[in-house]
């Protein structure tokens, strides 16, 4: 990919799946990394991997000495943010809790908002542009059951990145989102066959994606190659949308 060597990145929710794989992802093309994620025994792993080009941030993102702490490490220096992280409190209208909304919505949307203003500030400060992706999910596009927590803050998201590139791109700042079908996660990986197969039917391709697919999506949308795109959403689902 052109123009990611040197770089620093930031990538939230790093530790395992489709935050390591895009923590690989840039390294390889390299990229100066800061991994952000809640604390982990995977911590000491990521130390051996990236122990050149490496700085972890432990901590939980929508606390203030954890977004603290990334400010810091912003004021040294910033190039892009992938806005990874993300949960689910999976359960029907009826059933789900205050806590349960709460929770997603401080995650996967109040903290993009907070660490995409903290990055665009920086970024704006050093005046020579820089690149925001955001985790969004195709589910925002037609729904999920039992998820409506997760799909309004990925379509919250998706909203957010075209408003945030038509405010930012005066200052060279480009926005984007990334919007994953159904991955092989770890998390995944551990549901019955049959759930699997279902999610693999869904797809014209008929498989699952890996989460290489997705760090290939948030590499290129960094790049230069990606240089006249802002404000979009790229989904990376095997057609899954496709219906």
């Amino acid at each position: 990919m052109k123009g990611l060597k040197n770089l620093k990145v930031f990538i939230t929710g790093a530790a395992s799946g489709i935050g390591r794989a895009t923590a690989e992802k840039f390294y390889a093309e390299g990229a100066e990394l800061v991994l952000i994620d809640i604390p982990t025994l995977k911590e000491s792993e990521l130390d051996v991997i990236f122990k050149e080009r490496m700085t972890y941030i432990s901590g939980d993102i929508t606390k203030k000495e954890t977004l603290d702490q990334i400010q810091t490490e912003m004021e040294k220096g910033i190039q892009v943010l992938i806005n990874n992280a993300g949960i689910t409190r999976d359960a029907t209208l009826l059933k789900m809790s205050e806590s349960d909304w709460d929770q997603v919505i401080s995650v996967n949307l109040t903290a993009i908002f907070k660490l995409s203003k903290l990055a665009a500030q920086e970024m704006k400060k050093v005046g020579k542009g820089g690149v925001i992706l955001n985790a969004a999910s195709v589910v925002a596009h037609y729904g999920n059951f039992g998820q409506v927590n997760y799909t309004a803050t990925k379509a919250g998201v998706i909203a957010m990145t075209k408003t945030m590139a038509k405010e930012l791109g005066k200052d060279q700042i480009r926005v984007n989102a990334v919007a994953p079908g159904f991955i092989k996660t770890p998390m995944v990986a551990k549901m019955p066959e049959k759930v699997l197969a279902m999610m693999e039917d869904k797809s014209p391709l008929k498989r699952l994606g890996r989460p290489e697919d997705i760090a290939n999506a948030y590499a290129f949308l960094a790049s230069d190659d990606a240089s006249f795109i802002t404000g979009t959403t790229l989904n990376v689902d095997g057609g899954t949308i496709l219906g």
